[in-house]
Protein backbone atom coordinates (compact mmCIF):
# COMPACT_ATOMS: atom_id res chain seq x y z
CA UNK A 1 0.00 0.00 0.00
CA UNK A 2 1.09 3.23 -1.02
CA UNK A 3 -0.46 5.94 1.37
CA UNK A 4 -1.79 5.94 5.00
CA UNK A 5 -5.38 4.89 4.71
CA UNK A 6 -8.30 7.17 5.46
CA UNK A 7 -11.02 4.49 6.03
CA UNK A 8 -11.49 1.64 5.91
CA UNK A 9 -14.06 -1.77 6.51
CA UNK A 10 -14.06 -4.66 8.68
CA UNK A 11 -15.54 -7.82 7.67
CA UNK A 12 -15.82 -10.34 10.25
CA UNK A 13 -17.12 -14.32 10.93
CA UNK A 14 -20.73 -14.81 11.51
CA UNK A 15 -22.15 -15.64 14.61
CA UNK A 16 -18.34 -15.65 16.20
CA UNK A 17 -18.26 -13.68 19.70
CA UNK A 18 -14.28 -13.78 19.57
CA UNK A 19 -14.79 -12.17 16.24
CA UNK A 20 -17.01 -9.76 17.29
CA UNK A 21 -15.27 -8.72 20.63
CA UNK A 22 -11.94 -8.24 18.36
CA UNK A 23 -13.97 -6.24 15.48
CA UNK A 24 -15.15 -3.50 18.15
CA UNK A 25 -11.24 -3.73 19.58
CA UNK A 26 -9.74 -3.35 16.06
CA UNK A 27 -12.58 -0.64 15.41
CA UNK A 28 -11.68 1.82 18.32
CA UNK A 29 -7.68 1.13 17.24
CA UNK A 30 -8.22 2.68 13.98
CA UNK A 31 -10.68 5.07 14.96
CA UNK A 32 -8.09 6.60 17.41
CA UNK A 33 -5.60 6.67 14.63
CA UNK A 34 -8.28 8.70 12.57
CA UNK A 35 -9.21 6.64 10.47
CA UNK A 36 -13.01 5.71 9.25
CA UNK A 37 -14.16 2.64 10.07
CA UNK A 38 -16.93 0.76 8.53
CA UNK A 39 -18.18 -2.93 9.71
CA UNK A 40 -20.16 -5.85 8.66
CA UNK A 41 -20.95 -9.36 9.80
CA UNK A 42 -20.48 -12.10 7.03
CA UNK A 43 -23.59 -14.08 6.28
CA UNK A 44 -24.27 -17.25 6.97
CA UNK A 45 -23.92 -20.00 4.17
CA UNK A 46 -27.03 -19.89 1.24
CA UNK A 47 -28.48 -21.85 -1.32
CA UNK A 48 -29.96 -19.86 -4.35
CA UNK A 49 -32.21 -19.77 -7.31
CA UNK A 50 -31.25 -17.29 -9.58
CA UNK A 51 -28.19 -15.19 -10.61
CA UNK A 52 -27.39 -12.72 -7.53
CA UNK A 53 -24.14 -10.45 -6.57
CA UNK A 54 -23.63 -10.15 -3.44
CA UNK A 55 -24.61 -6.86 -1.41
CA UNK A 56 -22.36 -5.38 1.21
CA UNK A 57 -22.58 -2.32 3.52
CA UNK A 58 -18.88 -1.32 3.14
CA UNK A 59 -18.39 1.42 0.58
CA UNK A 60 -15.98 0.93 -2.59
CA UNK A 61 -14.40 3.96 -1.21
CA UNK A 62 -12.30 2.71 1.41
CA UNK A 63 -8.82 1.79 1.49
CA UNK A 64 -8.54 -1.26 2.84
CA UNK A 65 -11.05 -4.46 4.09
CA UNK A 66 -9.21 -6.32 7.47
CA UNK A 67 -11.46 -10.02 7.59
CA UNK A 68 -11.57 -11.42 11.19
CA UNK A 69 -12.35 -15.47 10.89
CA UNK A 70 -10.72 -18.01 8.55
CA UNK A 71 -10.26 -18.74 5.06
CA UNK A 72 -14.41 -19.17 4.64
CA UNK A 73 -14.53 -15.79 5.86
CA UNK A 74 -11.88 -14.71 3.39
CA UNK A 75 -13.48 -16.25 0.69
CA UNK A 76 -17.12 -14.97 1.39
CA UNK A 77 -15.49 -10.95 1.60
CA UNK A 78 -14.01 -11.66 -1.48
CA UNK A 79 -17.33 -11.99 -3.12
CA UNK A 80 -18.69 -9.05 -1.69
CA UNK A 81 -15.64 -6.47 -2.14
CA UNK A 82 -13.39 -7.97 -4.55
CA UNK A 83 -15.00 -6.50 -7.13
CA UNK A 84 -14.03 -3.46 -5.89
CA UNK A 85 -10.16 -4.02 -6.05
CA UNK A 86 -9.61 -2.92 -2.62
CA UNK A 87 -6.48 -5.01 -0.80
CA UNK A 88 -7.54 -7.38 1.76
CA UNK A 89 -5.86 -8.07 5.00
CA UNK A 90 -7.21 -11.72 6.73
CA UNK A 91 -6.56 -12.37 10.37
CA UNK A 92 -6.59 -15.69 11.46
CA UNK A 93 -8.91 -16.77 14.39
CA UNK A 94 -9.15 -20.23 14.49
CA UNK A 95 -9.22 -22.52 11.44
CA UNK A 96 -6.05 -23.60 8.96
CA UNK A 97 -5.29 -20.07 7.36
CA UNK A 98 -3.69 -20.23 3.93
CA UNK A 99 -5.83 -17.22 3.20
CA UNK A 100 -6.03 -15.62 6.79
CA UNK A 101 -2.32 -15.35 6.99
CA UNK A 102 -1.79 -13.27 9.71
CA UNK A 103 -2.45 -14.65 13.33
CA UNK A 104 -4.28 -12.94 16.18
CA UNK A 105 -1.29 -12.29 18.43
CA UNK A 106 0.64 -10.52 15.38
CA UNK A 107 -2.68 -8.42 14.37
CA UNK A 108 -1.45 -4.78 15.77
CA UNK A 109 1.70 -5.70 15.11
CA UNK A 110 1.12 -5.59 11.33
CA UNK A 111 -1.36 -3.22 11.23
CA UNK A 112 0.92 -0.34 12.12
CA UNK A 113 3.42 -2.10 8.91
CA UNK A 114 -0.13 -2.10 6.94
CA UNK A 115 -1.12 1.56 7.62
CA UNK A 116 2.59 2.89 7.16
CA UNK A 117 2.55 0.93 3.23
CA UNK A 118 5.55 -1.62 4.84
CA UNK A 119 3.63 -4.54 3.21
CA UNK A 120 3.08 -6.26 -0.47
CA UNK A 121 -0.25 -6.75 -2.03
CA UNK A 122 -0.37 -9.72 -4.15
CA UNK A 123 -3.02 -9.93 -6.52
CA UNK A 124 -4.75 -13.31 -6.88
CA UNK A 125 -6.63 -14.47 -10.00
CA UNK A 126 -10.47 -15.20 -9.60
CA UNK A 127 -12.92 -17.29 -11.43
CA UNK A 128 -16.27 -16.21 -13.07
CA UNK A 129 -18.40 -18.98 -13.11
CA UNK A 130 -22.09 -18.53 -15.18
CA UNK A 131 -24.56 -21.48 -15.95
CA UNK A 132 -27.14 -21.54 -18.70
CA UNK A 133 -30.09 -23.18 -19.19
CA UNK A 134 -31.84 -23.50 -22.48
CA UNK A 135 -29.39 -20.39 -23.80
CA UNK A 136 -30.85 -18.20 -20.55
CA UNK A 137 -28.35 -17.26 -17.88
CA UNK A 138 -29.27 -18.40 -14.72
CA UNK A 139 -26.76 -17.72 -12.24
CA UNK A 140 -23.18 -15.90 -11.85
CA UNK A 141 -20.88 -15.48 -9.57
CA UNK A 142 -17.19 -14.82 -9.07
CA UNK A 143 -15.38 -17.13 -6.11
CA UNK A 144 -11.55 -16.71 -5.56
CA UNK A 145 -10.97 -20.62 -4.75
CA UNK A 146 -13.13 -22.88 -6.85
CA UNK A 147 -16.24 -23.80 -8.55
CA UNK A 148 -17.45 -27.40 -7.66
CA UNK A 149 -19.89 -29.53 -9.25
CA UNK A 150 -20.91 -32.18 -7.09
CA UNK A 151 -23.51 -34.72 -7.20
CA UNK A 152 -26.11 -35.06 -4.21
CA UNK A 153 -25.37 -37.91 -1.70
CA UNK A 154 -28.01 -40.42 -3.10
CA UNK A 155 -27.40 -39.82 -6.64
CA UNK A 156 -25.57 -42.24 -8.90
CA UNK A 157 -22.54 -40.99 -10.65
CA UNK A 158 -22.88 -38.08 -12.93
CA UNK A 159 -21.58 -37.68 -16.74
CA UNK A 160 -19.53 -34.25 -17.08
CA UNK A 161 -19.07 -33.49 -20.91
CA UNK A 162 -15.73 -31.01 -21.21
CA UNK A 163 -14.84 -28.45 -23.44
CA UNK A 164 -11.97 -26.15 -23.64
CA UNK A 165 -12.13 -22.99 -25.76
CA UNK A 166 -14.37 -24.94 -27.58
CA UNK A 167 -12.48 -28.24 -28.31
CA UNK A 168 -13.51 -31.56 -26.63
CA UNK A 169 -11.77 -32.53 -23.78
CA UNK A 170 -13.47 -35.66 -22.36
CA UNK A 171 -16.39 -37.11 -20.68
CA UNK A 172 -15.88 -37.36 -16.80
CA UNK A 173 -18.02 -40.12 -15.32
CA UNK A 174 -17.34 -39.58 -11.56
CA UNK A 175 -19.03 -37.87 -8.72
CA UNK A 176 -17.92 -34.28 -9.64
CA UNK A 177 -15.19 -31.71 -11.07
CA UNK A 178 -13.40 -29.13 -9.22
CA UNK A 179 -12.18 -26.35 -11.37
CA UNK A 180 -9.67 -24.38 -9.14
CA UNK A 181 -7.57 -21.36 -8.94
CA UNK A 182 -4.40 -21.48 -7.93
CA UNK A 183 -5.36 -19.91 -4.67
CA UNK A 184 -7.86 -22.69 -4.23
CA UNK A 185 -5.50 -25.35 -5.29
CA UNK A 186 -4.54 -25.75 -1.61
CA UNK A 187 -8.29 -26.28 -0.53
CA UNK A 188 -10.95 -29.10 -1.90
CA UNK A 189 -8.27 -29.72 -4.58
CA UNK A 190 -5.51 -30.95 -2.70
CA UNK A 191 -7.96 -33.59 -0.72
CA UNK A 192 -8.95 -34.33 -4.32
CA UNK A 193 -5.65 -35.54 -5.23
CA UNK A 194 -4.94 -32.64 -7.35
CA UNK A 195 -1.35 -30.46 -7.41
CA UNK A 196 -0.38 -27.11 -5.59
CA UNK A 197 -0.12 -24.47 -7.99
CA UNK A 198 2.21 -21.47 -6.57
CA UNK A 199 -0.45 -18.75 -5.58
CA UNK A 200 0.94 -16.44 -9.11
CA UNK A 201 0.65 -19.10 -11.43
CA UNK A 202 -1.48 -17.89 -14.23
CA UNK A 203 -3.30 -21.31 -14.82
CA UNK A 204 -6.65 -23.47 -13.91
CA UNK A 205 -6.68 -26.92 -12.70
CA UNK A 206 -9.78 -29.24 -13.90
CA UNK A 207 -9.48 -32.38 -10.79
CA UNK A 208 -12.22 -35.35 -11.14
CA UNK A 209 -13.76 -36.19 -7.90
CA UNK A 210 -13.47 -39.68 -7.72
CA UNK A 211 -13.01 -40.71 -11.33
CA UNK A 212 -14.81 -44.06 -12.06
CA UNK A 213 -12.40 -44.33 -15.26
CA UNK A 214 -8.93 -44.26 -13.27
CA UNK A 215 -6.78 -42.62 -15.91
CA UNK A 216 -8.97 -39.99 -15.83
CA UNK A 217 -6.64 -37.18 -13.65
CA UNK A 218 -6.57 -33.60 -12.88
CA UNK A 219 -5.30 -30.99 -15.75
CA UNK A 220 -3.62 -27.78 -15.29
CA UNK A 221 -4.82 -25.28 -18.66
CA UNK A 222 -4.12 -21.93 -19.09
CA UNK A 223 -5.87 -18.67 -17.18
CA UNK A 224 -7.00 -17.36 -20.98
CA UNK A 225 -9.19 -20.67 -21.32
CA UNK A 226 -12.61 -20.81 -20.96
CA UNK A 227 -14.27 -24.10 -20.25
CA UNK A 228 -17.82 -25.34 -20.56
CA UNK A 229 -19.34 -28.09 -18.53
CA UNK A 230 -22.29 -29.32 -19.85
CA UNK A 231 -24.80 -31.80 -17.51
CA UNK A 232 -25.41 -35.64 -18.71
CA UNK A 233 -29.14 -36.26 -19.82
CA UNK A 234 -29.78 -38.11 -16.93
CA UNK A 235 -28.30 -36.25 -13.81
CA UNK A 236 -30.16 -36.07 -10.78
CA UNK A 237 -29.34 -33.67 -7.60
CA UNK A 238 -26.67 -32.01 -8.99
CA UNK A 239 -25.10 -28.98 -7.12
CA UNK A 240 -23.02 -26.22 -8.51
CA UNK A 241 -21.27 -25.12 -5.17
CA UNK A 242 -18.88 -21.42 -5.27
CA UNK A 243 -16.03 -21.74 -3.20
CA UNK A 244 -17.99 -24.13 -1.36
CA UNK A 245 -20.15 -21.82 0.42
CA UNK A 246 -23.06 -21.04 -2.41
CA UNK A 247 -24.55 -23.36 -3.70
CA UNK A 248 -27.06 -24.06 -7.00
CA UNK A 249 -29.01 -26.87 -8.44
CA UNK A 250 -28.45 -28.25 -12.05
CA UNK A 251 -30.16 -29.94 -14.33
CA UNK A 252 -30.12 -32.22 -17.06
CA UNK A 253 -28.46 -30.44 -20.07
CA UNK A 254 -27.45 -27.20 -18.00
CA UNK A 255 -24.11 -25.90 -19.32
CA UNK A 256 -21.46 -24.16 -16.65
CA UNK A 257 -19.35 -21.80 -18.08
CA UNK A 258 -16.18 -20.71 -16.53
CA UNK A 259 -13.49 -17.96 -16.95
CA UNK A 260 -10.91 -15.83 -15.06
CA UNK A 261 -12.51 -12.86 -13.69
CA UNK A 262 -11.71 -9.31 -14.96
CA UNK A 263 -11.10 -8.34 -11.54
CA UNK A 264 -7.99 -9.78 -9.21
CA UNK A 265 -8.23 -10.09 -5.69
CA UNK A 266 -5.43 -7.85 -3.51
CA UNK A 267 -4.42 -9.50 -0.79
CA UNK A 268 -2.07 -8.18 1.62
CA UNK A 269 1.22 -10.38 2.33
CA UNK A 270 2.52 -11.48 6.00
CA UNK A 271 5.41 -9.27 6.64
CA UNK A 272 6.55 -12.10 8.65
CA UNK A 273 6.16 -15.01 6.48
CA UNK A 274 6.22 -16.31 2.46
CA UNK A 275 4.15 -19.22 0.89
CA UNK A 276 6.82 -21.42 1.64
CA UNK A 277 6.83 -21.32 5.28
CA UNK A 278 2.55 -21.22 5.35
CA UNK A 279 3.04 -24.66 3.39
CA UNK A 280 5.43 -25.84 6.20
CA UNK A 281 2.92 -24.74 8.72
CA UNK A 282 -0.30 -25.68 7.84
CA UNK A 283 0.69 -29.09 5.83
CA UNK A 284 2.91 -30.16 8.75
CA UNK A 285 5.94 -30.08 6.05
CA UNK A 286 7.81 -28.74 8.79
CA UNK A 287 7.83 -32.50 11.03
CA UNK A 288 10.73 -34.07 11.66
CA UNK A 289 9.49 -37.38 9.82
CA UNK A 290 9.94 -35.38 6.61
CA UNK A 291 13.06 -33.49 7.52
CA UNK A 292 15.09 -37.31 8.03
CA UNK A 293 18.49 -36.59 6.61
CA UNK A 294 20.06 -39.84 7.44
CA UNK A 295 18.58 -41.87 5.27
Amino acid sequence: MAKRPKSVGIIFKHDFQPAKKECKRLRDWFTQRGITVYTEEMASRAHVTQCLEEDTSIPDTVDLVVVLGGDGTLLGAARKVGRYGLPILGVNLGGLGFLTEIPLEMLYKDMEKVITGQVTVEPRLMLQASVFRNAEEKCRFSVLNDVVINKGALARIIDLRVSIDGHFLTTFRADGLIISTPTGSTSYNLSAGGPILYPDLEALILTPICPFTLTQRPIIVPDTSVIEVQMGKHNEEVILTFDGQVGFDLMAHDKVIISKSEKKLKLIKSPDQDYYDILRTKLKWGEPAYNRTDE
